[in-house]
């Protein structure tokens, strides 16, 4: 399948894997509606609304630009209704909007609590409610969570509790959207990185330039969504896929083309969250960056 003149809504798409996925579609000659607040360039983040309107124009696709704050319902609302007015429609939903703060719970202010969950948690569960009356009408309707696989090893809980109640909350409306919604063909899945993934997250609050430049670039998760959103809907729901393994699938056999720093033939970190049984699906070498077990 091809997402020509399919509608695709992204939350957080100024940048990082959010503006990778919407190029990817845009290459397609897809509608794509990005959501964000950034308007004005910041020196620490970069890419803007008006920024990534213009590079998914250039790539082929149909941009529309929101300003918006998933936390507010209001907000949400108005940017839903600009994206069925301006298209007809909603074809595709990816959540990919987060907040991250990986602290123990001693040291996390509740107001940093509260945005987690507000935005990953709540974020997701408002964007769907609100897309799914539109995604009733799409044949072939997808929603994309960028979520990890559902695994309650207190591992992934130890020292950070409320950044993976956040995460896991934006797995659970895949669990049970997928179910809910599987009557009216909507497919709802998440995807989730095998390795570190070269965003602003990893360079300004994980490991820095040292660790962005041991990760995969961004479009190896644009691939990847790609290839789930392309899917038959009734066929294809209720998964927690792993990028790579989901791109193994598709028939890619080199990955060394997504590696961050062009030709860098070292292996790069596993991200967090990948349960074990994942991890001996791979037969790569990685670097154990977060703590995940190694196959």
């Amino acid at each position: 399948m091809s997402l020509a003149n399919k509608t695709v809504v992204i939350t957080g798409g100024t940048r990082g894997i959010g503006l990778a996925i919407a190029l990817r579609a845009a290459s397609d000659g897809a509608n794509v509606v990005i959501l964000g607040k950034t308007v004005d360039p910041d020196p620490r983040l970069p890419g803007t609304l008006s920024s990534a309107a213009a590079e998914i124009e250039a790539a082929g696709g149909s941009a529309l630009a929101v300003q918006t704050d998933i936390r507010s319902e209001e907000q949400v609302d108005a940017a839903v209704a600009a994206a069925v007015d301006r298209f007809g429609g909603i074809d595709v939903l990816v959540n990919n909007a987060s907040a991250i703060s990986l602290t123990p719970t001693e040291a996390t202010p509740m107001k940093r609590y509260d945005l987690m969950q507000q935005v990953n948690a709540r974020g997701t569960f408002l964007m769907s409610q609100k897309c799914i009356p539109h995604l009733k009408k799409s044949d072939n309707a997808h929603i994309l969570t960028l979520s990890p696989p559902l695994d309650i090893d207190p591992k992934w809980f130890k020292g950070h509790v409320a950044y993976t109640m956040a995460k896991m909350g934006m797995s659970m409306c895949t669990l049970g959207m997928a179910a809910e919604f599987a009557d009216d063909g909507i497919a709802v899945n998440s995807l989730w990185p095998l390795t570190t993934i070269d965003t602003a997250a990893i360079r300004n609050l994980l490991g820095g330039d040292a660790m962005a430049a041991r990760s995969r670039s961004p479009r190896v998760m644009a691939d990847a969504a790609y290839a789930v959103v392309t899917q038959p809907s009734r066929e294809c729901t209720g998964n927690f896929f792993i990028d790579e393994l989901v791109l193994k699938e598709a028939g890619v056999t080199d990955f060394a083309e997504y590696a961050a720093v062009p030709g860098d033939t070292e292996p790069p970190f596993l991200d967090f969250f990948v349960p074990a049984e994942m991890l001996r699906q791979v037969e790569s070498d990685y670097v154990d960056a977060f703590g995940a077990q190694s196959n």
